[in-house]
């Protein structure tokens, strides 16, 4: 059952109120006038010509002279004779800061299609340098943390215990600001950036969930819209609880999809030729650390932490096989401690990140409050798919438990954008193909570019010159038309390989992009 709320949460919208307000979109009202951005120098070695700036928003909507907040903005200027104007970023999350992501979208664009816009990162309300920054705790990811699966009922208790807990101290700590965490107050946000940027219309470009923050923008403001690029493309159906139940299908497919390559690259891992026998090994691993942690900071439930990230980019795959083939033939836990360090370990930013995660989509939409129903929801999706569907329930299972009433998602079918251009893999398991088709038919004047046989998650930008060149065109011209490119080969297990795969958290597109959307 959910918490009961206290006296500080008594602002929270009723259901009644939020589902009066999407019949009615913001849209139809003016935004307030907001100052002029101020824009400084804040350039950086990588981005010499970066500049930085804070918009003030009203922290609810329908209040605009009550309490502001700040949004912590970026920039890199056109330096073309003529702009097309603003084209923000955002590479998702929920929780994902964008700040970082405008140099590298106008590093990795053509020059001649970068200079003619000026991109805009922004930090959503409440992630990173906005302010005020929800942090509901550091520890929620501690090693070593239980067994993420509960075959034991003391194990359930100790992750149930661990997530109420969390919930409990974000309604501590951030009661009176959780209830205005959520994408429709943040794509309202984005319409007072346009105002305060003085632009008739902007640009938009989203990864993962930045797509969906995107698509509720274009339903509210269609007209304000010039270009619409989505990447990697949340399904609209199955905000969030459903969409989260695909995620662990299509995660479990592509971690099959790693062992079988560790599979063909026996001569250099010598693990097997057969996946299956592989994938034996890697659950026998797993068994093992769930008694004995590597390290004694690596048990079952990091295991998963440390691989999940090959789920989303394969570039990882060559040091996670290594580590994987240190541990399983030579008993050698060191690799393995240094890939949990590198793609599983939780930062210290992270407590921020994940904290506005779980305020927006616990925010966002229903979910159940019943635990019997996520119970019997993840065994029986665990028996399909055994990877990580109980480790993203747990992940997600502060929902269950959140100190805000559940918002209605909006639709965002839209018959009235320009044409837009999205962009999805076939094999994304972050965001499952499924999900670029039904934006697909949500937006009618779209165009859908595929990534045939491509697992990665965030593809343009990415090195796929096929995807890079549609991109290019459609920035420039607006022109989009639907298309199949076909995927870049998987890695190759070479010490050239390693070198250039980025870390998680490194200065590249992959690392900019927030896991689990």
């Amino acid at each position: 059952m959910i918490r009961p709320l206290t006296q500080r949460a008594a602002v929270l919208l009723s259901v009644a109120t939020v589902a009066t307000a999407l019949a009615s979109p913001p849209a139809a009202a003016a935004p307030a006038a907001a100052a002029a951005l101020r824009w400084t120098d804040c350039k950086t070695a990588r981005y010499p010509t970066l500049q930085c700036a804070s918009l003030a928003v009203p922290l609810d909507h329908d209040r605009p002279a009550g309490r502001q907040i700040s949004l912590a903005l970026t920039r890199v200027p056109h330096t073309a004779k003529t702009s097309q104007g603003p084209l923000l970023v955002n590479p998702g999350g929920p929780g994902g800061s964008g700040r970082s992501l405008a140099g590298y979208v106008a590093s990795a664009l053509p020059k001649a299609v970068a200079a003619q816009f000026d991109v805009i990162g922004f930090d959503p309300r409440g992630v990173g340098k906005s302010e005020p920054t929800l942090d509901c705790g550091a520890g929620h990811f501690k090693p070593v943390r239980p067994d993420s699966v509960p075959f034991d009922p003391a194990v359930e208790r100790a992750n149930l215990e661990r997530v109420k807990s969390f919930a409990e101290s974000c309604r501590t700590k951030h009661a009176d600001v959780l209830p205005y965490i959520d994408t429709v107050s943040a794509a309202r946000d984005i319409e007072l950036l346009r105002v305060a940027l003085g632009a008739p219309r902007i640009s938009y470009f989203g990864y993962s969930y930045g797509t969906y923050l995107g698509a509720v923008y274009a339903r509210q403001h269609p007209e304000r819209v010039h270009r619409l690029v989505l990447d990697s493309i949340v399904d609209p159906g199955g905000v969030w609880y459903g969409d989260n139940l695909a995620q662990d299908r299509a995660f479990d497919a592509r971690h099959k999809a790693f062992l079988a390559w560790v599979a063909r690259h026996d001569a250099t891992y010598h693990l097997g030729t057969d996946p299956a026998r592989v994938e034996r090994r890697w659950y026998a691993m797993r068994e093992d650390l769930r008694t004995t942690p590597a390290g004694g900071t690596v048990g079952a439930a990091e295991l998963e932490d440390t691989f999940m990230p090959g789920g989303y980019y394969n570039g990882y795959w060559p040091n996670l096989a290594e580590a994987f083939a240190a541990y399983a033939e030579r008993g050698d836990t060191k690799p393995l401690v240094a890939a949990y360090a590198r793609f599983g370990a939780v930062e210290p930013s992270a407590g921020n990140s994940y904290s506005v995660y779980t305020a927006v989509q616990c925010r966002d939409s229903a979910w159940p409050k019943d635990w019997n129903r996520w119970r019997a929801d993840m065994w029986r999706t665990h028996a399909e798919a055994p990877f990580m569907t109980w480790n993203n329930a747990w992940y997600n299972a502060p929902c269950a438990f959140w100190p805000t009433e559940q918002l209605a998602a909006p639709d965002v079918t839209n018959a009235e954008l320009p044409p837009a251009l999205l962009f999805q893999a076939t094999l994304d398991a972050a965001t499952p193909f499924e999900g670029g088709k039904s934006m697909h038919e949500k937006l009618k004047n779209s165009a859908l570019v595929v990534e045939e046989g491509g697992g990665n998650h965030g593809i343009a930008l990415s090195g796929n010159t096929c995807l890079d060149e549609k991109l290019a065109t459609y920035l420039t011209t607006g022109r989009a038309a639907d298309a199949t490119c076909a995927a870049r080969p998987d890695p190759q297990p070479t010490a050239a390989t390693r070198a250039v795969a980025p870390t998680a958290g490194g200065a590249t597109l992959h690392g900019m992009l927030g896991f689990r959307r």
